[in-house]
């Protein structure tokens, strides 16, 4: 019977120029019938855009398991029960979709049936068993062909077998050539021209060729995707589809880091690394055969077919560099092998590899040095048990000392001009520093970069490195021509807790923007419903007794009032910073001053006011300490470490000026007494741009400890640094998760008041500075986007690599598909604002936004160049 309701289909036949389209449909898309019910639909879409289609398939879910069992059976009678579960299996899809048994798989199933009872003494055991699970592939092809002509979708039936031929390869033993065969394909035009003359749609099996003497083998794992590969190389396909149960590769594996992105483009080589490296959606070997005849491969989701996927080709340079994808293996035993006598040692290396020969192993990394090599074992390539791994490091041990190391995985990142980026990748790297690290490998093809690290961190580190990498600006998830929406967003229940839309990108909020750029450039504009929502979200921690404001990040006035009636506290780090507040905040607002290497007169001015004092330096009590008797201060510390995106904001550790070492605290507290001095608080900032919660209950817990110390100490400031998100995808800071933290800790310290001092945390998502473009240039592969102003105006880009979002607010809706380097009139190579930003096409007078400039933007501009300063607005 005919199935309800098919979609129509095209009248027109195919002109014989019309091109190809491979399909390959794996086995959870063949096993129901809503599952051929859509890949009908598809098909009929692919002829409606005027394609031929060959259709490749695998085996049923479940069976091609289920027959490499009864190739382990011993037993006739059990082999002939498991024919008949499979053939059952079969028989009842073919019920659902009510149709009786096609003359193609009713042979089919007689083969297996014959196949099991015979056993393998005719054939051989290794032919046998390859001719034995290739029938999973010819039942379900056998299956769809009837199902869809049934639905009046003509389909003619191919066996693999007349148009994939195995080729032997040096090295090569019985079992490989049968059960892991690679066929050499090239675009062949008279299969095509033969094939057109048969039909329009077609569908064959994946993972079988022929082999010598003809016999069957198969392509092993992945073969299906192998398969589809080749015969879009034959064909010299428009493109080959590989449809799976997700909408393409993703930037990790989104089951762990569900803020996995989906790439959206790839080139060849930057896709094979990633399935090599632990992606499981395509297998590597399936994109070698399409790289000559340059033909796409697109990875699709048979139950979201609207979403786009990922397209792999050619390579694509006009892009930004960017790391693609952080992926990992585990389960690799590492094998350490060290002998002082092998340096200059001709053979050595022949030697050592040989013995991995003999015992049928395979080598995936290589760590050399003058006296150690050292090799990763991968167990997807190798059969890797206690006993060959103890049989090779036994014939090693007769050459070198062995060590070997297991259980370990390996984590990579991958994507091209991998040494064009190491310089972005300073807080991933760090990462690795804490960690046991046994190997490093960066590939000779500059597309990838691994550390072999023990595997029980992996499962932890891996969403942490993802998010430091979005982070770092080393994966471009800005570049949306290459990074699609996350896993979340797709799969899920929405983007996770990600930022609500930025206020500038309401309708009536932009209008606003354009026409005050219109009025002049640059110009600041700061949005004070943003800066009183974030203040609020600061006091909703309730664990926290005093927010002060950092000043340093905003100085306007309007802000400073807006912030004061929220309540908040303040902290200055100079006298200047000081009037400014005193001329502006009602009298009722605490006042900290905390500066770094200030002069006597400073601490004299800030004495004057109602601020408490903090000192972070021997130098004040020893040399101005009757300035200070008989006052209460805080204390700055230095707890050792800093923390931050970049070097220039971690403020902790020894390469950091800020606080006093911990091994000074002694001599600190002797001149405090000989000066009565009473410490009341203990102070720490380590750095800014934190986005982990559990930094400041680790700070609080610090410091803490030294109160108890000192004995005189009521409140501990755990400093400021929270995080903003910046890049796309990059996961906000859990304020829920923070307060979970800051009461557990302050729990058990309750005698301690809490204080904290955020900065750009408050304002840097309120403000925005508006430019005009001035200029376009070509300059080599690159495109330069001139605007109106540049480091005079906004210095953090230049200063600490700071990454700021940037629009062109004239033209936000319009496709983003120009790639610039935006840029400013600043007589200096170090004035840009973004580097590789893709854009739509500008013109000159177009309106461009920087984004979360509301923080140490303005405060930190200069008029070099004697260029005029940009002015600030204010909208509420």
């Amino acid at each position: 019977m005919t199935p309800q309701n098919p979609a129509p289909l095209s009248a027109d036949a195919p002109a014989p120029d019309r091109p190809w389209i491979v399909m390959k449909f794996g086995g959870t898309s063949v096993a129901t019938l809503p599952r051929w019910q859509n890949i009908r639909e598809l098909i009929a879409s692919r002829r409606a855009e005027g394609a031929r289609v060959l259709v490749v398939v695998s085996a049923l879910t479940g069976i091609t398991d289920a027959l490499k069992q009864l190739c382990g059976e011993g037993n006739g009678d059990k082999r002939r029960a498991a024919a008949g579960a499979i053939a059952q299996r079969h028989h009842e899809l073919l019920g659902h979709m009510q149709l009786s048994l096609p003359d193609t798989l009713a042979t089919r199933l007689a083969e297996l049936a014959a196949l099991a009872t015979d056993g393998p003494a005719a054939l051989g055991e290794l032919a046998w068993a390859a001719q034995v699970q290739a029938h999973g592939e010819l039942m379900s092809s056998a299956l769809g062909a009837a199902y869809l002509t049934a639905s009046g979708l003509p389909t003619r039936w191919l066996d693999a077998r007349e148009c994939l031929h195995a080729i032997a390869l040096p090295n090569q033993n019985e079992r490989t050539r049968l059960l892991s065969a690679t066929v050499e394909s090239h675009p062949d035009a008279a299969l095509a021209g033969r094939l057109a003359g048969q039909g329009e749609v077609f569908i064959t099996q994946g993972f079988i060729a022929r082999g010598e003497q003809g016999r069957t083998v198969l392509l092993g794992r992945g073969g299906s995707d192998t398969s589809a590969a080749y015969f879009g190389a034959l064909l010299k396909a428009q493109r080959v589809e590989i449809w799976t149960d997700v909408a393409g590769m993703f930037t990790a594996n989104p089951r762990q880091v569900p803020g996995a992105r989906l790439l959206q483009r790839l080139d060849y080589e930057e896709a094979q690394e990633i399935a090599t490296t632990g992606a499981k959606v395509l297998h590597p070997r399936c994109l070698s055969p399409l790289r000559e005849p340059r033909v796409p491969l697109l990875i699709k989701d048979t139950n979201r077919p609207e979403l786009e996927g990922t397209v792999i080709g050619p390579e694509v340079r006009e892009h930004a560099p960017s790391v693609k994808a952080i992926s990992a293996r585990k389960g690799l035993t590492l094998v350490s092998m060290e002998s002082v006598g092998m340096w200059q040692q001709v053979g050595f290396l022949a030697d050592v590899f040989a013995q991995f020969k003999q015992h049928g192993l395979s080598v995936d990394l290589i760590g050399s040095a003058e006296t150690n090599v050292t090799v990763s074992l991968d167990p997807t390539e190798n059969l890797l048990d206690s006993d060959a791994v103890a049989a090779l490091a036994a014939d090693l041990a007769k050459v070198c000392r062995v060590k070997v190391i297991a259980p370990c995985a390996a984590i990579t990142l991958v994507g091209r001009g991998m040494r064009s980026m190491l310089h972005t990748l300073s807080t991933v790297l760090a990462e690795f520093g804490q960690l046991r690290v046994h190997l490093i490998s960066q590939s000779s093809n500059n597309l990838n970069l691994t550390f072999v690290v023990d595997e029980a961190v992996v499962d932890e580190l891996l969403p942490h490195l993802h998010d430091l990498l979005i982070g770092a600006g080393a994966l471009r998830t800005d570049d949306s021509a290459l990074f699609g929406p996350s896993w979340q967003a797709l799969y899920g229940s929405g983007e996770m807790a990600e930022q609500a839309a930025a206020w500038w990108r309401d309708p009536t909020e932009r209008a606003r923007l354009l026409a005050l750029a219109q009025e002049a450039t640059p110009r600041y504009v700061y949005h004070l419903p943003t800066v009183r929502a974030q203040a609020r979200a600061m006091l909703s921690l309730g664990a926290v007794d005093h927010v002060h404001y950092a000043v340093k990040a905003n100085t306007h006035p309007a802000i400073l009032r807006a912030l004061a009636a929220e309540g908040l506290a303040f902290e200055c780090v100079s006298p200047g910073e000081l009037r400014a507040v005193l001329a502006t905040v009602p009298d009722t607002a605490p006042l900290l001053f905390t500066p770094n290497f200030a002069r006597h007169a400073d601490y004299a001015e800030a004495l004057a006011t109602r601020a408490t004092i903090t000192l972070d330096a021997l130098h004040p009590l020893e040399h101005w300490g009757e300035s200070f008797r008989g006052r209460e201060v805080v204390l700055r510390v230095d707890l050792g470490r800093g923390l931050g995106h970049h070097e220039k904001v971690r403020t902790g550790g020894n390469g950091s000026k800020f606080g006093l070492p911990i091994e000074q605290l002694d001599a600190f507290l002797r001149l405090a007494d000989a000066h009565q001095v009473t410490v009341r608080g203990l102070h720490a900032h380590l750095g800014s741009g934190v986005l982990d919660p559990k930094h400041w209950g680790e700070v609080y817990a610090q410091l803490a400890s030294l109160a108890e110390r000192i004995g005189s100490v009521a409140f501990l400031n755990i400093g400021g640094g929270l995080g903003v998100p910046s890049h796309p995808g990059e996961a906000p800071l859990d304020m829920a998760e923070l307060d979970r933290v800051l009461r557990g800790v302050k729990a058990a310290y309750p005698h301690y008041q809490l204080w904290m001092e955020p900065g750009r945390y408050l304002v840097a998502d309120a403000g925005v500075l508006l430019a005009r473009v001035t200029q376009t240039k070509g300059k080599g592969s690159l495109r330069y986007l001139g605007v109106d102003t540049g480091m005079d105006s906004l210095i953090r880009p230049t200063l600490y690599d700071a990454w700021h979002e940037i629009v062109n607010l004239s033209r936000l809706d319009a496709p983003a598909q120009a790639l610039y380097q935006v840029v400013g009139p600043i007589c200096e190579s170090g004035d840009v604002l973004g580097t590789d930003r893709r854009l739509p096409e500008a013109q000159e007078g177009d309106v461009i936004l920087i984004a979360q400039a509301g923080a140490y933007g303005k405060v930190m501009s200069s008029r070099y160049n004697l260029r005029e300063e940009a002015d600030e607005v204010i909208l509420d």
